[in-house]
């Protein structure tokens, strides 16, 4: 049984997305006494804070899976130089009404894959800005920018060995960082 679950929010939502694919290699990094939460928002609704008073059976699910979690994974792509929307706008449900947020000193850590060159860089220093107001404890060394090119995954599938020893390192630094938050 998993003593520490980190609840996995990728903000891609589609059925091939590398930040999902990403998500699956680092899993198996992971120590046995940790366990992946894969959190849903592709059904959440539009934020709207008049919905704040009662929100969506979704939004309550997703907070439920964040505040059972003793951390938080983001897996990010970059859209625009910034997060994409399905993420703000889940960070945004899950942050609210004020004074409920479920991110609430939560250790959080930041990865990201993209075919840009400079991976998911600009995302994540934005998603790191709405991170610090949450009050999550954001792991900031050694950081995640992968440059999604030919070479990173095998034909199985597997990702090269330099890539998987660079991210083993950040998998080690992020469960003492998260085992040091709780």
């Amino acid at each position: 049984m998993a003593n520490f679950v980190i609840a996995v929010i990728v903000g891609s939502l589609r059925k091939d997305s590398f930040n999902r694919k990403l998500a699956g290699a680092l899993e198996k990094m992971f120590p046995a006494d940790f366990q992946f939460k894969y959190v849903r928002i592709d059904d959440l609704p539009l934020y709207n804070q008049d919905d704040d008073a009662q929100q969506a059976p979704q939004v309550l699910r997703m907070k439920s899976d964040i505040k059972g979690a003793q951390g938080v994974l983001f897996v990010t792509p970059e859209y625009n130089r910034s997060i994409p929307g399905v993420l703000k706008n889940a960070i945004d449900h899950g942050s609210r009404p004020y004074g409920t947020s479920a991110f609430e000193g939560k250790p959080a850590g930041i990865v990201g894959t993209s075919i840009g060159p400079i991976g998911t860089a600009m995302a994540q220093q934005h998603l790191r800005n709405v991170l610090v107001f949450l009050n999550m404890h954001t792991l900031a060394q050694p950081e995640v920018f992968l440059h999604n090119k030919e070479g990173l995954y095998d034909a199985a599938g597997k990702l090269n060995a330099g890539t998987e020893k660079f991210l083993q390192a950040w998998v080690d630094t992020y469960v003492a960082w998260v085992k040091k938050h709780i």
